[in-house]
């Protein structure tokens, strides 16, 4: 029903319209090529469909300003670090207090043991550690998960992200003989070959879980709940229990990274739905956008920790870094947990999910669209397929990044900022009825213009 010239049309007309609109983040665009590489700090800044990516001036809540001048109802939420809100007034006061007391000393503080305690009280996992990034804490979880076990192997699913760790860095790929795992060609000077040591299969396949499992050489299984990187695939109905009962009878440790599903429900999915694992992985979030992260487990992987770090030599362990566990970092997460995310706070973003989700689906009956939507908890996005997707490859086949692509810059010249990655939409505590409406409505007109067009 939506044609390539329809978005070709759509796309060229916004384009024109996002730089007459913005001619001030287009002028410091120009301005920053000079000295940073490809024109940003940092290159996922390039992820979004815009001629250039839009210059933030102020956030607060769920409101991004721009410095044209522009207030956008922000659903992107910086891609999940801010999905309770910008700068919400708990955090800020808190961070300008610990900014004047001292930022990184490398030395523990009272309010770090108060936030061990409320960090096993929200999660159910009694052990914890904070490392700068999620990306850190799974490379740490891997290694302690290698080193307890005496398996060389880890298990991930086809279509993961997990941060930028080497080790998840496998796909599988068709090819004539089938589907076979391939080091992700994209990766840039890689030297080492994963093959041997990163075993990948597709989510919600329990035959090929059982199959590898079985075979005792997997020191762990990575995985988020549901995954979200590839879009969202939900986990098959009594798959994470079967994923549960395999690595307990084989001796395999269950990591579950809730870094995009803490949106689930209060403590994350696992918390919210079951089943537990035996180590979880938290980062963007839990520090309300300050650079932080933490992984939890339970006292027996501790126990093993302790046996390992007992008959090893003395030296550096391959984990952390210097500014893991910063004051700054502890006290961030200290009020986000205490007088931020809470269960009012999921309410709220639950219940506006639910009005959000039943709107897309409105819009996509009215119009007949071979669409879909999905949500995790607070996490929404609408999948321009008909059926949901049950695994990565699934998933990838569906995306239709020029169509998605016209469709966010549509809803950014109208004040509706998306996720640049296959259109997530986030609900925070901040987010207003008002907020998900308009969405809603610029939506449905986008929509119109595509199927007229």
């Amino acid at each position: 029903m939506i044609s390539e010239a329809a978005i070709d049309r759509i796309a060229e007309r916004e384009a024109a319209t996002f730089r007459a609109a913005n001619p001030k983040s287009l002028e410091l665009a120009q301005r920053a090529s000079a000295n940073w590489f490809q024109g940003v700090p940092f290159h996922w800044m390039l992820d979004w469909p815009s001629p250039a990516p839009l210059v933030a001036a102020t956030a607060q809540g769920a409101t991004l300003t721009t410095v044209d001048g522009h207030s956008l109802d922000d659903f992107c939420l910086g891609d999940t670090a801010s999905m309770f809100g910008h700068s919400p007034a708990p955090l800020a006061d808190a961070l300008a207090k610990q900014a004047g007391e001292g930022l990184s000393y490398m030395l523990p503080t009272e309010k770090g043991v108060e936030l061990g305690t409320m960090l096993a009280a929200m999660f159910g996992l009694p052990r914890w550690q904070v490392t700068t990034t999620a990306s850190e804490a799974n490379r740490a979880v891997i290694r302690w998960c290698r080193g307890i076990t005496g398996r060389r192997k880890i298990l991930i699913f086809n279509g993961c992200y997990h941060g930028a760790v080497d080790d998840v860095f496998v796909d599988l790929k068709a090819d004539a003989s089938g589907r076979e795992p391939r080091v992700r060609a994209s990766l840039i000077g890689q030297v080492q070959d994963l093959l041997p040591t990163t075993t990948v299969i597709e989510f919600n396949d329990v035959t090929a879980l059982e199959r590898e499992l079985k075979r005792g050489d997997i020191a762990c299984v990575l995985a988020e709940p549901v995954m979200t990187n590839v879009g969202m695939v939900r986990d098959a109905p009594g798959y994470l229990e079967a994923l549960r009962r395999l690595c307990s009878e084989t001796g395999t440790i269950l990591v579950f990274d809730e870094t995009h599903t803490i949106s689930s429900g209060y403590g994350g999915h696992s918390t919210t739905f079951g089943p537990r694992p035996d180590m979880m992985v938290i980062g963007k979030s839990i520090g309300g956008g300050v650079p932080t992260a933490v992984y939890g487990f339970t006292d027996d992987i501790a126990e093993r920790m302790v046996k390992l770090n007992a008959r090893r030599p003395s030296g550096h362990s391959g984990i952390g870094t210097t500014l893991s566990a910063n004051a700054l970092a502890i006290a961030a997460m200290h009020v986000m947990l205490g007088k931020v995310i809470t269960h009012d706070a999921y309410r709220h973003m639950l219940v506006l999910a639910n009005r959000l989700v039943k709107g897309i689906e409105a819009v996509i009956a009215a119009h007949k669209l071979a669409w879909h939507v999905t949500n995790v908890g607070a996490r929404v996005e609408f999948v321009c397929a008909e059926m949901p997707a049950t695994n990565g490859s699934e998933a990838r086949a569906a995306m239709q990044p020029r169509l998605e692509a016209a469709i966010h810059l549509y809803l950014a010249n109208r004040g509706i900022l998306l996720a640049p990655f296959h259109n997530m939409m986030l609900l925070s505590p901040a987010t207003q009825e008002g907020q998900v409406d308009r969405l809603l409505a610029e939506l449905g007109n986008a929509v119109v213009e595509l199927t007229d067009g």
